[in-house]
């Protein structure tokens, strides 16, 4: 976050007006005025005792263990939404990209580009519930950055995050381990985030109750791990939803994959809302869902383990992996037919994460 070095000297004369204040060029110069803002708005939201040396780096003990690493950027429209905001999604995206791999989740970059002329009270709400959201998960905001783009070159805030796990020992998960027999588990309804964004967008006009499912789900993971140590797949059907990450792994592991619609759980709400928009429910965004692949064999546990965490009191198996060269996913309809479960054909949602 291009963090001052200590000085024993005040940086600055006056406080910011986190109320009234917006951003201009000056915070964004490498002066007094960005100095100011990082003290004031995300040193004081992230602090820790990493952050607090004021390094252009951070310094980490891994202790034992796998690495691992991801990296995402966050410009999502609106920026408050029902059920969290950019901040706390920024969080949520990066714990679940690491918990993906079955890692604990340990630290976090943070790079912001911030629009002159955006409200210094809105970019410190922003900090603060990423803050929050990463000290809920044991996450350390470590290092970071801070830009400021001229007015109309930017959307508000962007966030760029980098974050680092640790996998256990023993723990192998990726895509290609899917094999035929397997069973599929999501953990939960789908297309709630996304619907949840679309309800709030300027000239959408429907309303609905549902708020965004964005969540944290290193804790199922780990719960799914403590009764089946050898889960073959996670996946976080974010962008593209269920359908894209399905075909995802059926070409990354050479296998077809069956759907059982009548399993799949789906909220009325969000029923609603695809038809009156056209969507398929397959195809929308979910920031706090996962989907797991495991054997027959471990799949009632996995299901009872991720019933019993809160992030998976709805889960569901809703397939299984088969033999198919094309490596094609399919669905068995209510109506008893079956249709192809295809990629999303460009731009369905956009700014949706």
């Amino acid at each position: 976050m291009d963090l001052p070095e200590p000085t024993s000297r005040p940086l600055k004369s006056r406080t910011l007006d986190l109320v009234r204040g917006r951003i201009d060029m000056s915070h964004g110069g490498g002066g007094r005025a960005m100095a100011q803002l990082i003290d004031e708005v995300f040193r004081a939201a992230f602090d820790n005792p990493v952050l607090d040396r004021g390094d252009d780096q951070a310094q980490l003990d891994i202790g034992a263990g796998r690495l691992a690493f991801t990296t995402d950027s966050y410009v999502i429209s609106p920026l408050f939404f029902p059920g969290g905001d950019i901040g706390s999604l920024a969080v949520h995206g990066t714990v679940n990209d690491l918990a993906m791999a079955g890692a604990v989740p340990k630290w976090l970059s943070s790079a912001f580009i911030v629009e002159e002329g955006f409200p210094l009270a809105d970019l410190k709400r922003i900090a603060d519930s990423m803050g929050a959201a990463a000290r809920a998960v044991g996450m350390q905001v470590v290092t970071g950055d801070t830009k400021v783009v001229e007015r109309g070159k930017g959307d508000g805030v962007f966030i760029n995050t980098t974050g680092i796990g640790v996998v256990p020992a023993g723990v192998d998960i990726h895509a290609r381990r899917a094999r035929p027999g397997d069973r599929i588990l999501v953990s939960g309804t789908i297309g709630d985030h996304g619907v949840a964004i679309l309800s709030h967008r300027q000239g959408l006009a429907f309303e609905t109750d549902l708020v965004s499912d964005s969540a944290p789900l290193h804790g199922v993971v780990a719960a799914m791990l403590a009764v089946a140590p050898d889960l073959h797949v996670l996946r976080d059907p974010t962008r593209g939803g269920v359908a894209a990450t399905l075909n995802e792994i059926a070409q990354a592991a050479g296998v077809g994959i069956r759907l059982d619609e009548r399993a799949l759980p789906i909220r009325a709400q969000v029923r609603g809302a695809c038809e009156l928009l056209g969507l398929d429910p397959l195809n929308v965004a979910n920031e706090g869902k996962l989907l797991a692949i495991c054997s027959e064999a471990d799949a009632e546990r996995v299901l009872a383990a991720m019933r019993a965490h809160p992030f998976g009191r709805e889960a569901a198996i809703i397939g299984s992996v088969v033999e198919d060269a094309q490596r094609f996913v399919s669905m068995d309809t209510v109506f008893g037919g079956r249709r192809m479960v295809d990629w999303l054909v460009g731009e369905q949602l956009p700014r949706i994460c």
